[in-house]
């Protein structure tokens, strides 16, 4: 029996995940900095499927977005009645009219399923009608049971329906199901519901493909691979598992992290070779390290670029859009948003940059800050190469001060700067000899009558 051409992916993510004691979809909750429902999208676009559905429920106007965000060719179906996976998937029938081929059912509370695990489950249906993913955990508890005869898997017996000798089994099932999508179909359309959850389920395609003449198979995999998560443990010890391997894949590719249990990575983080990441760092999504950088302590970094050389914290804040040049210096209790700092530019205390683009060799004095938002609108800042921005400057945008041009400490700067010349924007400043004596001691007097 050979394998069609073709596959198609159906995601379930229906699920309200009332052990997660949230308000917020099961599926939504987030997993290395993106909803869990993107994780299993990115698991199903590594087999390359042509078609790929979703099948929404609890919560559909929130997951649907989402889903449709990070897959724009993803098909979103609602099951308007949860009554269990084989109903789910059934949902997804007509959406996946006339594709030809393989499907393949993944579910969108399960992260860590490899492209290899997936591409040998194709591989096997060319000797299977069904093939299920198995693994076998240290404590099967309350898992589904595959049932194997003679080298055929012959029933999934949930656990709730199953007998001493059937629990008795260590295959245990993922949920995880490959068939040819017609066929699948048609299995589906003999399953019934009297069992006691009183549900359609998925597993019993294989004993009605058994019945049929049909083979089943079974491909095994790591349990780490099947964990499902639908609950705030769960979740945490997901994290957990995801960062230890986010950690172990940054270093083997040559990235210094010189304390890894206290840095926090994005599913999609890039550390280049020989760049050092110092303790308590926090990477959202979107950061790209170029090699040779460093990221000092207690820095914050999401949807940020850095570049080689470039010297990043402590206590640094990288907003979406910050793009730091080579070399360049960004310091303690700075935050940069939606901003480029030129090559070798520094910004190295207590400053705001935002919608500002910043030359090369410029130097950013402590306490600037560009006012970019009017309320309403952002504007920009625009600064040349080699200016010198005195501290405490606050610069109104949309504003520019050109190469090799200087602003005096304190300055308001309203108007542009030319290059090379020097803007001085502040009151001239009075001096009243003994007046904050007088001013204390009348203060103080007051304060002692109110007291009296």
């Amino acid at each position: 029996m050979g394998q069609q051409m073709g596959v198609s992916c159906i995601i379930l993510a229906a699920g309200q995940g009332t052990r997660m004691q949230s308000d917020r979809p099961k599926v939504l909750h987030s997993l290395g900095g993106v909803p869990l429902v993107v994780h299993a999208l990115r698991a199903a676009a590594a087999v390359q499927p042509d078609r790929t559905v979703v099948v929404v429920g609890h919560g559909a106007d929130q997951v649907a977005p989402v889903v449709q965000a990070a897959a724009p060719g993803a098909v979103v179906v609602t099951q308007d009645q949860r009554l269990g996976t084989g109903h789910a998937v059934r949902c997804a029938g007509a959406a996946l009219d006339g594709a030809a081929g393989d499907a393949l059912v993944l579910y969108g509370d399960t992260p860590f399923l490899r492209p290899q695990t997936l591409r040998a489950m194709l591989a096997a249906r060319a000797d299977h009608a069904v093939v299920v993913l198995g693994f076998r955990p240290a404590d099967p508890a309350r898992y589904g049971r595959l049932v194997v005869r003679d080298g055929q898997l012959d029933a999934i017996v949930e656990w709730k329906d199953a007998d001493d000798a059937t629990r008795a089994i260590g295959l245990c099932n993922s949920g995880v199901i490959c068939a040819d999508r017609a066929t699948l179909m048609s299995l589906l359309a003999e399953v019934r519901n009297d069992n006691k959850a009183g549900e359609y389920y998925l597993t019993d395609v294989v004993a009605i493909a058994r019945a049929r003449g049909l083979t089943a198979g079974v491909v095994e995999c790591d349990e780490d691979e099947t964990l499902g998560i639908d609950s705030k443990p769960g979740l945490a010890r997901a994290e957990a598992l995801l960062q230890t391997r986010l950690r172990t894949a940054a270093m083997d590719a040559g990235a210094h992290l010189v304390a890894p249990d206290t840095v926090h990575l994005a599913y999609d983080t890039v550390l280049g070779r020989d760049c050092v990441v110092e303790p308590f760092v926090v990477f959202g999504p979107g950061v790209m390290v170029a090699p040779g950088a460093t990221i000092r302590a207690f820095s914050h970094l999401e949807g940020a670029t850095v570049a080689s050389g470039a010297i990043i914290g402590p206590y640094a804040r990288l907003r979406p859009g910050a793009d730091i040049g080579d070399k360049a210096h960004v310091g303690n209790f700075v935050e940069v948003k939606n901003s480029r700092l030129g090559a070798g530019a520094k910004a190295n205390h207590l400053t705001y940059l935002g919608d500002a683009d910043i030359g090369a060799a410029t130097n950013i004095g402590a306490g600037t800050i560009t006012c970019n938002y009017d309320g309403v609108f952002k504007h920009k800042t625009t600064i040349g190469t080699a200016a010198f921005i005195g501290s405490a400057t606050m610069l109104v945008a949309p504003v520019t001060v050109g190469d090799g041009a200087m602003t005096a400490t304190g300055a308001v700067i309203t108007e542009d700067v030319p290059p090379g010349a020097l803007a001085i924007a502040r009151a001239r400043q009075v001096t009243k000899p003994g007046l904050a004596t007088k001013f204390m001691d009348r203060l103080r007097a007051l304060k002692a009558a109110r007291k009296g």
